[in-house]
């Protein structure tokens, strides 16, 4: 009888892979990971090039593609079987990050969750959705955009942004604990700013047949004061056959003002789409 919960214990056990939005890191999702554990789960909370502590300087990087390069790494890497399958985790900049690996790996893909993220359609790609979230943002604030020293020296630029702590606390932040908001401050790091407009658009595309071949799931936060409700909700209108879910009292960091409800909507994809 031992050996049969077991069994059925294993077979419960997901890997979740948790990708991190712009100027954050893995560590963002420390409070989830911990319950996702606690809940029998294994998971990979990797640090895209540039950010967390990952090596690389944001300077370093030409292109979206080199970014995205530890996400790919660990796919990769992952065994070809299907039940060896990943269900992935996107959290804002992050949904354009799993978008890709959607892409080139969709049978090594479970599901993927969008949260609260970034949710191209072969109709209406990143760089179409990246253009309307400008329009929509009220303001920057506080966040600096710096262009690299050689701009001058280049067609399309690339340049950085940080979030300032104004933008952090009315944006992001507006009802996770402070500490979180603490945390963040010391361990943000600048995001890299693309110029190249065609090459983005050409590294990001996503087609029905690869993309579109993986379940979707879309969770909703609908106190999000930076992908406001109705930009997520138009997004979600351009993948059909997505399942959504809905966080009341989430701010744009679901995973520190609404950890509890969050874990619970993951736990539930776990043990639905496998």
């Amino acid at each position: 009888m031992d050996m049969e919960k077991e069994k059925e214990s294993n077979k419960k056990r997901r890997h979740f892979v948790l990708v991190h939005g712009a100027c954050h890191g893995g560590w963002c999702w420390y409070k989830v990971s911990a319950l996702l554990k606690s809940g029998g789960h294994k998971v990979t909370a990797p640090d895209m090039a540039a950010s967390g502590i990952h090596p690389k300087k944001v300077q370093d990087l030409a292109s979206i593609t080199e970014y995205v390069e530890p996400l790919m790494e660990l796919l990769e890497s992952l065994p070809s079987e299907s039940e060896e399958r990943v269900i992935l985790v996107g959290h804002s900049f992050g949904g354009i990050c799993i978008s890709m690996a959607m892409e080139l790996f969709p049978k090594k893909i479970a599901a993927a969750v969008f949260l609260s993220a970034f949710m191209p359609s072969p109709d209406r790609g990143f760089l179409t959705l990246y253009q309307e979230y400008n329009q929509r943002l009220d303001s920057n604030m506080d966040s600096k955009i710096l262009f690299d020293e050689n701009a001058h020296n280049t067609i399309n630029p690339n340049g950085s942004v940080i979030f300032g702590p104004q933008f952090l606390a009315s944006k992001l932040y507006q009802l996770s604990p402070v500490e979180d908001m603490t945390l963040a401050m010391s361990l943000l790091r600048p995001t890299r700013v693309y110029g190249d407009q065609e090459m983005l658009r050409e590294q990001t595309r996503v087609t029905r047949d690869k993309y579109g071949s993986v379940a979707k799931i879309y969770i909703v936060c609908e106190q999000d004061q930076v992908l406001k409700k109705d930009f997520q909700l138009s997004m979600i209108e351009g993948n059909p056959e997505i399942e959504v879910k809905n966080i009341a009292e989430a701010d744009h960091m679901p995973m520190f003002s609404k950890p509890q409800e969050l874990f619970s909507y993951l736990h539930h994809i776990a043990n639905t789409f496998y």
